[in-house]
């Protein structure tokens, strides 16, 4: 089966938007290290094994339920991006361009 032009054009530029915001959410998550000195999960999470790279991206709720109260300090001064939130700031401004 062949894949439409249109439709390659959006996975390439959809892969091309999620590798740029690894590296977002690599630096984000180094701020927030350096902020919380390393205490981004709380008892909670750490009791869950729950990987604290994994908080810097997906669901809202289930990241301030595994972080520490430092962390969420954190994320209330630096506001916690989303690949969607990211992804929309992105098209929003190409298309403003």
């Amino acid at each position: 089966m062949t894949r439409s032009p249109t439709f390659a054009v959006a996975v390439a530029t959809w892969h091309a938007l999620r590798a740029e915001f690894e590296n977002v959410r690599q630096a984000a998550y180094t701020r927030a290290v350096d902020a919380t000195n390393g205490a981004l999960l709380n008892e909670r999470g750490r009791a869950k094994g729950i990987d604290a790279y994994e908080l810097f991206i997906g669901n809202e709720t289930r990241a301030r339920a595994y972080a520490s109260p430092e962390l969420i300090e954190h994320w209330d001064r630096h506001p916690r991006l989303t690949f969607t939130a990211y992804e929309r700031q992105i098209t929003e401004s190409e298309t403003a361009a």
